[in-house]
């Protein structure tokens, strides 16, 4: 038995800021004009209403798989959640009408990935055979537009590149294809470089934690030290190269990042989906997002590669 991704949709709200719209939002500290699109390669982001909270886009994308039969489990898998407690699982599950059992999964931008990894693990357990993943990101929630000098802009910049977005990914059980290898990898000691404080035991209520701070340069290094070994090593253990592959999906947070990794793991152009410049950086969203605008066909082979603040690493390969 295995365990085969059978849907994949998104969510992407209507409402959208360009970079530059980002750049005159701020107030106090001026930024260089096209600072952030320059850095990032950034031209727009999606921003989710008012009223629709991390659930709603959940419950949107969703709607996008056309479910005939319901999933015998829920795994809401985000970065982002509508409250402390109860489990955004539950919330999520109400609004979809579903009675099956649901529980949260959350590991920064590889929340999803890794939710991906325990329906896989459950279906294979042979507990489970219909388990629904799904994301609602809303990281517009938590940006700094009050910024007082260039340090806490820079502190802050991670934050003008996020963008809100649902994703639901189907996977059941299958006699003949699914997923065929997975790995994962963390350097736990550089959780800091990346965090949003607020609203946990560290700093429950205080409203200057409630915004995401983070040091560019220094995660990208923590990257660096982890290494690309996790990915090749997929290759070497599979036999297999990246031209075996209709998609290599890569979560991206800026586009310099991306062609250094590509490079770095010479993944051909035309394989990787580019999904940055016209979605920002979808947090957890961006694996399925990149599926959903990807050219790939049923029994096509898949590699989802993974990044995520903590900081953490992963490696799915699959055939749809």
């Amino acid at each position: 038995m295995k365990a085969r991704i059978t849907g994949v949709a998104t969510y992407l709200p209507e409402r959208t800021l360009t970079s530059t719209d980002v750049e005159r939002r701020i107030e106090g500290y001026v930024p260089h004009r096209g600072i952030v699109e320059r850095m990032t390669g950034i031209r727009l982001r999606h921003v989710a209403r008012d009223d629709q909270q991390a659930s709603d886009l959940a419950v949107e994308a969703v709607g996008g798989l056309g479910l005939r039969d319901h999933p015998d489990l829920l795994i809401f898998a985000s970065a982002s959640q509508d409250m402390v407690e109860p489990a955004t699982a539950h919330i999520v599950a109400a609004k979809l009408g579903l009675s099956c059992p649901v529980f949260d999964v959350k590991n920064a931008c590889n929340s999803m990935l890794n939710g991906i990894q325990v329906a896989e693990a459950l279906i294979l357990s042979g507990a489970h055979r219909r388990v629904l993943v799904c994301s609602g990101e809303t990281p517009s929630r938590a940006i700094r537009w009050q910024v007082g000098d260039r340090a806490q802009f820079v502190d802050s910049f991670a934050g003008y590149t996020l963008s809100d977005s649902g994703a639901a990914v189907l996977v059941t059980a299958d006699e003949e294809r699914g997923i065929f290898y997975r790995d994962f990898s963390a350097d736990s000691t550089a959780w800091a470089i990346g965090t949003l404080p607020g609203g946990g035991s560290a700093h429950p209520r205080d409203p200057e934690y409630s915004y995401f701070r983070g040091d560019g340069r220094r995660l990208k290094e923590a990257f660096e030290r982890i290494g690309p070994d996790i990915f090749l090593t997929a290759l070497k253990r599979t036999g297999l190269s990246w031209d075996d592959f209709a998609v290599v999906a890569v979560h991206q947070v800026a586009l310099p990042y991306l062609h250094f990794l590509a490079q770095v793991l010479d993944i051909p152009a035309e394989k990787l989906v580019v999904s940055l410049p016209e979605h920002g950086n979808c947090a957890s969203a961006t694996l399925p997002l990149q599926l959903s605008l990807g050219g790939w066909r049923p029994g096509d082979r898949v590699a989802l590669l993974g990044l995520g603040g903590g900081v953490s690493m992963g490696v799915m390969l699959a055939e749809m």
